[in-house]
């Protein structure tokens, strides 16, 4: 399985620069830039939906507190299962004694 390539922030701005400036066909800006033609149109669209600055935003790791929601609802999830066995052990344990 080949490794999955990523692109710097700047790779991408710098590839829609190219390819709106209109020098270059897509078809053969991709080709140069070693990128599936799709991708830049992707990436122009990416860019247009969002204003510049929160375009790319990186690796895809939470951050933050979406990161910490997640956190917290990991734990509340390993909460609730540990209290369901220990319920399960003490109504065990209840029968046993009478």
């Amino acid at each position: 399985m080949p490794k999955r390539n990523t692109f710097s922030r700047e790779f991408k701005l710098e590839a829609i620069r190219q390819m709106e400036a209109g020098d270059k066909k897509a078809a053969d800006l991709a080709r140069e830039l070693g990128v599936p033609r799709n991708k830049l149109y992707l990436w122009r669209e990416e860019l247009k939906a969002k204003d510049s600055d929160t375009a790319f935003p990186g690796s895809g790791r939470r951050g933050g507190k979406e990161a910490d929601l997640a956190t917290l609802k990991r734990e509340n999830d390993r909460l609730r299962e540990e209290n369901a066995i220990l319920k399960k052990a003490a109504q065990y344990f209840a029968r046993e004694s009478s």
